[in-house]
């Protein structure tokens, strides 16, 4: 049984069927990857695997406990973060006044955005904040202004934020998406060391082949709202069904 586990899902939007009978498991401690032709239901999947949505069948859970309906601070909680499509920061504060503010909803289990200002004199959310931009190399960075960021230094500090709040889940949903070249090698080492450094397990959604076959152990491979293939990345990248999905060729059979 796997630390994420999904059942029988199905999802309609009207008289679309956005996924039909998907069944998930992602190991503890891997890199899983979702990937899928534009509208394979990649994101409706997502959506659901964060409580955002609730399937019209079968059931979604994480470590054994059902995430479906539930708040984002409660998936927060449960050791669930996500880092969304576009960087999901504080562009007005300085970025470590973003790092501080994960770092106290991890010890209080709440925050207020507004109070913000008065964490600068708590010595343990400045210490726990520092530590976190040291770790993600922006330490020199923790006067700026996070909105004058370049796209891959946003997502870096966004990743931090996630990573403060201890996770056992970190789910990514397109995390190079509109970077350059450089910013998008830049995340994917940074993502390389992150699982090699804490136990965590990853599951991402990418468009990006490069990122996925460098990241990934074990490839879902989604058409149509249901999973074509689920294979290791070696075996994924030749297979006639994954071309036929993607580019349309003939499988044969």
């Amino acid at each position: 049984m796997g630390i994420l586990e999904v059942k029988n899902v199905g999802k309609r939007f009207g008289g679309l069927q956005a996924l039909g009978n998907v069944n998930l498991s992602v190991a503890e401690g891997t890199v899983h990857a979702i990937i899928g032709p534009n509208g394979a239901g990649k994101s409706t999947l997502l959506n659901c695997l964060v409580g955002k949505l609730i399937p019209d069948t079968g059931s979604v859970s994480f470590e054994g406990q059902s995430v479906l309906g539930r708040k984002p601070h409660e998936i927060n909680q449960m050791g669930i973060s996500r880092v969304f499509q576009t960087p999901e920061i504080f562009g007005d504060l300085t970025v470590m006044e973003n790092m501080m503010i994960p770092c106290l909803a991890k010890r209080d289990g709440a925050f207020a955005l507004h109070g913000y200002k008065s964490l600068l004199g708590d010595a343990e959310i400045v210490d726990r904040a520092e530590h976190m931009l040291e770790d993600m190399n922006m330490a020199d960075k923790r006067h700026m202004h996070a909105a004058s960021m370049s796209r891959g230094d946003k997502r870096r500090l966004e990743i931090g934020m996630c990573l403060a709040q201890e996770p056992r889940l970190l789910l990514l949903d397109e995390p190079t998406a509109g970077m350059a070249r450089a910013d998008t090698n830049n995340t994917i080492e940074l993502l390389q060391q992150i699982k090699e450094s804490r136990p965590i397990t990853i599951a991402i959604i990418e468009h990006d082949m490069h990122v996925v076959f460098s990241l990934s152990e074990r490839i879902t491979v989604l058409a149509q709202g249901t999973p074509l293939v689920e294979d290791t990345p070696d075996n994924i990248k030749g297979h006639p069904k994954v071309r036929e999905a993607y580019l349309g060729e003939s499988s044969g059979h």
